[in-house]
């Protein structure tokens, strides 16, 4: 079955970041994707812009309506996610508890319906 890792993490956290520190997150999630990968459970996984270059499109009273960055205000943010091949929710979990986003911000595992 198919997770999705949904990475959720507070924008102004990262916005003085020192450089040394955001080269180590960033090698922090390459060593984290590449274990995924021998594991043979990696399907994807994204990195996303900030939400202010995001849009939300909806339908209000009948019309479809589009507007620009995120709709909801919230502490954490949608920042990237992944999608694995695990047997179940806690081998899914266990894959959660070792991305780098779990020890500093919020990793939401949720399974997915496939579309076939």
């Amino acid at each position: 079955m198919q997770y999705q890792l949904l990475i959720y993490v507070d924008e102004k956290d990262f916005a003085d970041i020192p450089q040394s520190q955001f080269a180590q997150t960033s090698e922090d999630y390459r060593i984290f994707t590449e274990n995924l990968i021998k594991a043979s459970v990696f399907v994807s996984g994204e990195r996303l812009h900030l939400s202010s270059s995001a849009a939300t499109v909806r339908s209000k009273d009948g019309k479809i309506v589009s507007t620009h960055g995120p709709f909801a205000e919230t502490k954490e943010q949608l920042g990237g996610f992944y999608i694995i091949n695990c047997k179940s929710l806690e081998e899914a979990i266990e894959w959660a508890s070792q991305c780098p986003a779990a020890k500093r911000c919020a990793v939401e595992v949720r399974p997915i319906v496939l579309m076939k």
